[in-house]
């Protein structure tokens, strides 16, 4: 398998994700817009968004969530998707919130305000509105989390997804962590293999 990511970004879930699993792996730096080698990365995946998974068998996987759920089914021994439906849909649910809502409609606005208005002076606004989706999302994981290592009874595919959104708000400095997501994310990051793969990300 091939990983394409960008350093920093919400690929870097899907790195920790594949570092836990210890599932080999190929670690590429894709390119971003307004790059010389945007177009050739395009020719690989034509969404030109990471994460990007290529297959063993050559075929391209995108989206945080889909690529989250092929490496939980074909890694069953490691149980990061429930077996059960009402445990699957939960996880799924929360996962598709966590990148979806959180992220896109969140954190975007607060680092991208001009992908949603154009005018320099309603980017303050823009700032203020994906702030408060950001930090509801956290507040609603660190109330989900209370009393458990996880977000469910066990690790899940979900951790993967709060765990890139607390690196990035530990890292940059947006939202407040409570001591529950601030745990998790310290719990993950503390693992060695996890740590390594995404500080490797530097000299890729």
């Amino acid at each position: 398998m091939k990983l394409y990511f960008l350093p920093g970004a919400c690929s870097i879930g899907i790195h920790a994700l594949l570092a836990e699993l210890g599932h080999p792996f190929e670690l590429v730096r894709a390119a971003r817009p307004g790059t010389p080698e945007f177009e050739a990365y395009k020719r690989v995946n034509p969404k030109g968004k990471v994460p990007a998974l290529i297959r063993d068998d050559g075929s391209l996987l995108t989206e945080f969530p889909v690529i989250a759920l092929y490496l939980a089914r074909i890694n069953p021994d490691r149980r990061l998707i429930p077996t059960d439906a009402e445990g699957e849909i939960r996880v799924l649910e929360m996962t598709e919130y966590l990148v979806s809502t959180v992220h896109m409609q969140g954190y975007t606005r607060v680092r991208r305000p001009e992908k949603f208005a154009p005018s320099d002076s309603d980017h303050a606004a823009v700032k203020a509105f994906g702030l408060g989706v950001f930090q509801a999302g956290l507040d609603r994981a660190e109330r989900q989390i209370d009393g458990k290592e996880w977000l469910f009874d066990k690790m899940s595919i979900a951790d993967f997804a709060l765990f890139y959104l607390a690196h990035w708000s530990t890292v940059n400095g947006i939202g407040a962590l409570g001591p529950n997501c601030q745990a998790h994310h310290d719990r993950l990051w503390s693992r060695g293999e996890i740590r390594r793969a995404i500080e490797r990300e530097a000299t890729v």
